[in-house]
């Protein structure tokens, strides 16, 4: 007998592998739609992206050094900001190489032209790569490591250019203190905002598992849905119909009018089981038009029983308690229930003389009681049936917090007992 647990994994292995991209196209365009439209074509042009981070770097590096009259070697000031901008290019998919090679750049560029305004300005751009994609520890510490060479060098050889200070201001030592934190929260900053950009972007990413997870559970609770009422409307009315027809074959040439009366009903059996399957199967439609709610009403029971009366069980009914809840999800759990039962009854019981149909509803203990009960002599084991009606019996239970006991009875014949809990569903 499968458990449901194993149900569960075969419904998994059988979900439709069209659904998640779908899933995950709708949670893309959901994200996209967040970016705005600047950020969006960004996003979707990486490459363009990164060829405005070195033209701006480029920008920034040229302007400095011709926006002012200090003697600086112009060549070697633009070679350094050439093969900056050229590494800078790289960033996105070596960025540890690409912070290692910039962090010896600048610390060249430093030496060679002493007056340049743009140090450790690429270091940003590589640190922001680098915080994007590693850990926001790993991005920190590589932020204060990759500013170390520059703070010693600043400290102990530097000598800060002396067009640079103005009257009353900070001495030559003091710059190059204030100019080597600088460089140092300049980093923590590049590394922050690209820490930022990861945190969020993984944040999106796990939104987009979560819809993906969340959409195969809800295919699987709808699969195992349809599979447990397929199963209650097929084995519920060929059960019915087999055992009209039989003792329709019995009283045809004995009693022609009742042989009449049993084909008549046979025959609402099938058209009974017939809209049942439409209205099943309607949930499959992918215009959404189906009718998800609870097939049968409550009302029905009465209707239930007379049909399995009249395919040969002498049943009797007792309710004790206030009418149940007006809770059609409630109604459709105890009316499959005692569908199943007494189609096993039909199906797998004989010399049934009694069949006992017990409704409970206890409200103070808070308590639902169903319970079928057979003086038969049929017997339920895995060599008979599939076992897939009580584990359906048992799943439904389950969505009210209850139980269901099967089993033989102390006197003989078969029993199923459930409980529920009607404050514990949906």
């Amino acid at each position: 007998m499968r458990t449901y647990d194993q149900a569960g994994d075969a419904e998994r292995t059988a979900a439709h592998p069209a659904d998640i991209p779908s899933v995950e196209r709708r949670a893309a365009e959901f994200t996209a739609r967040r970016r705005g439209a600047i950020r969006k074509y960004f996003h979707a042009h990486p490459r363009i992206m990164d060829v405005v981070v070195v033209v701006s770097y480029l920008a920034a590096g040229t302007g400095l050094f011709v926006a002012g009259n200090y003697e600086i070697n112009l060549a070697v000031h633009l070679v350094m900001i050439v093969a900056t901008a050229t590494v800078l290019m790289f960033r996105r998919d070596r960025p540890l190489t690409v912070l290692a090679m910039l962090s010896v750049f600048e610390i060249i560029h430093i030496i060679m032209v002493p007056s340049s305004g743009n140090i450790g300005a690429s270091l940003w751009f590589a640190l922001y790569a680098v915080a994007v994609r590693y850990r926001t520890v790993v991005s920190f510490v590589l932020a204060v490591l990759a500013a170390m060479p520059l703070t010693f060098y600043i400290f102990f050889f530097y000598q800060y250019p002396v067009e640079f200070l103005v009257a009353d201001g900070p001495s030559a030592q003091a710059s190059n203190v204030i100019s080597a934190i600088v460089m140092l929260l300049s980093n923590i900053i590049a590394a922050g905002i690209g820490a930022s950009v990861r945190r969020s972007r993984t944040h999106e990413a796990e939104l987009r598992q979560w819809a993906v997870k969340n959409s195969q559970l809800a295919s699987v609770a709808e699969r195992n849905r349809i599979a447990r009422e397929m199963h209650d409307v097929v084995a519920h009315s060929l059960t019915v119909m087999v055992a009209l027809s039989d003792g329709a074959a019995v009283v045809v040439k004995r009693d022609p009018a009742k042989a009449g009366e049993v084909l008549g009903q046979l025959s609402q059996t099938g058209r009974t089981a017939l809209s049942d399957m439409r209205r099943v199967l309607g949930v499959l439609r992918e215009d959404g038009g189906a009718n998800r709610a609870p097939q049968p009403d409550h009302t029905d029971m009465g209707a239930l029983i007379e049909g399995f009366r009249q395919a040969g069980l002498p049943i009797t009914l007792t309710q004790s308690g206030p009418p149940l809840p007006d809770d059609p999800a409630l109604e459709l759990t105890v009316y499959r229930i005692v569908q199943e039962s007494l189609t096993n009854v039909l199906r797998y019981g004989t010399a049934v003389s009694r069949v006992q149909i017990s409704i409970d509803n206890n409200l103070s203990e808070g308590e639902l009681s169903v319970r079928v009960a057979d003086d038969g002599h049929g017997t339920m084991n895995e060599s008979i049936g599939t076992g897939s009606g009580i584990v359906g019996m048992r799943e439904r239970a389950g969505i009210f917090a209850g139980t269901v006991d099967a089993g033989p009875g102390p006197r003989g014949g078969w029993t199923v007992e459930a409980t529920l809990h009607p404050s514990e569903g949906p």
